[in-house]
């Protein structure tokens, strides 16, 4: 089954977010799409695994995974594609064979092929979307064994070198900051703005135990939305500047040209408070003033500050890929013993049955005159004898064929 393996993949490497974004298939779509994609391309197994910049398709078949084929793949399975669409697809398709499939499997779920080197989240995705294929009845034993060694070589990659130590994504380093300055977690935190990056900053500190929010943004529905998911209070932008009731924390993050928390602004939300505040600006440009840092004691982290330390954790965590391919390089050695291993034990799956059906035989049709004339204690011990001998020729010829693999 090796040497039938492959797998498609688009992912940052050779196309943009955008163009991979046409290949999601919406969850509910999925099972009527993949499993006619099969049935058509009479296809052993498959899998699908898509993210938000990658999509994979992981799969067993006969055929040369030609141009030809990849055309008919993606014509069949995106019935609502032009034929320049499919063109464009099966032409810049990355397409990886056998062992080289495994291979890049198991550098996907380690993290050293995605956009941001390091990021655990990669592997829970790989392996939700084996448990989704295999819910579908898509996948067969081959994948799950790819998927077995794929899921155990990426928690040792995570386990036992420093891939994934250092954040870099500007979310967990700001949260980063804010955990090194002791803030407490009842702490007043004023949300400016509620688009993507606010959205998830604001989410990771609830999860992380904060528990005091309110919500800014130039839409009311949305900022509505956003403090309805924290349990918090939302204002309009233009309320920003009458806010009354303090705080301790801001987190920034607007689309304006101009700086949304001017040195009045700030000194009416100050509401004559004294104490340090924090300041966290992910805009650019930046939402704070510059003069409300020359003026009032504030800790500014501005999104270049957070991006030095993001461009210096990816450097550290790229040092640590050669000790991740050597991993990998480990895994695919014993995938190849263990894939011969399965080769046998499936091969020899009808030894038993055969083994049952020569004992039948044998007691009811070859010596069954015989065995009628045995007393109960003969016939006892002989079962026993048969017994012995029927599991003995179950696994004899199966540690055999393992022995005679492990010496070769």
């Amino acid at each position: 089954m090796l040497n039938n393996f492959h797998i498609i993949a688009f992912t940052h490497r050779n196309l943009g977010v955008s163009e991979i974004g046409k290949l999601h298939i919406e969850d509910v779509k999925q099972e009527m799409h993949l499993t006619n994609l099969k049935e058509t391309l009479d296809l052993k197994e498959l899998m699908f695994l898509s993210t938000c910049n990658r999509v994979e398709f992981v799969f067993c078949a006969d055929q040369t995974t030609d141009y030809t084929f990849l055309n008919n793949f993606f014509k069949t399975l995106y019935p609502e594609f032009t034929s320049e669409q499919v063109d464009y697809f099966a032409q810049n398709a990355d397409v990886f064979s056998k062992i080289d499939a495994v291979e890049h499997i198991l550098s996907v779920a380690s993290s050293i092929d995605s956009m941001v080197i390091g990021e655990r989240e990669i592997i829970t995705q790989v392996r939700n979307a084996f448990e989704s294929s295999k819910k579908m009845n898509l996948t067969g034993d081959f994948i799950r064994l790819v998927i077995r060694q794929t899921i155990e070589t990426a928690k040792k990659v995570y386990t036992e070198t420093s891939i994934a130590t250092k954040p870099v994504s500007v979310v967990s380093l700001a949260y980063h900051k804010l955990r090194d300055m002791n803030i407490p977690l009842d702490a007043r935190i004023l949300i400016v703005g509620a688009g993507t990056t606010n959205t998830n900053m604001s989410r990771f500190l609830r999860k992380h135990g904060f528990k005091n929010f309110v919500v800014f943004n130039r839409t009311l529905a949305n900022a509505e939305t956003l403090a309805k998911d924290l349990k918090g209070n939302a204002y309009s932008l233009e309320d920003l500047k009458n806010y009354t009731n303090g705080f301790d924390v801001i987190i920034t993050c607007t689309g304006s040209e101009s700086h949304i928390i001017t040195p009045e602004v700030y000194e009416q939300l100050l509401q004559g408070e004294k104490d340090r505040k924090v300041v966290i600006d992910i805009a650019l440009p930046q939402d704070l003033d510059p003069r409300v840092q020359e003026q009032h004691n504030v800790s500014h982290i501005s999104v270049e500050v957070l991006q030095k330390i993001s461009n210096q954790n990816l450097k550290e965590r790229s040092k640590e890929i050669q000790h991740v391919e050597e991993i990998i390089a480990e895994a695919i050695f014993d995938f190849k013993y263990l894939h011969k291993v399965r080769t046998v034990e499936i091969a020899m799956r009808e030894v038993p049955q055969k083994v049952k059906e020569i004992r039948e035989a044998a007691v009811n049709e070859i010596f069954k005159s015989e065995l009628d004339l045995l007393d109960d204690n003969s016939r006892e011990v002989l079962d026993k004898i048969i017994g012995y001998m029927e599991k003995k020729y179950m696994s004899v010829p199966m540690l055999m064929a393992k022995e005679i693999l492990l010496k070769k």
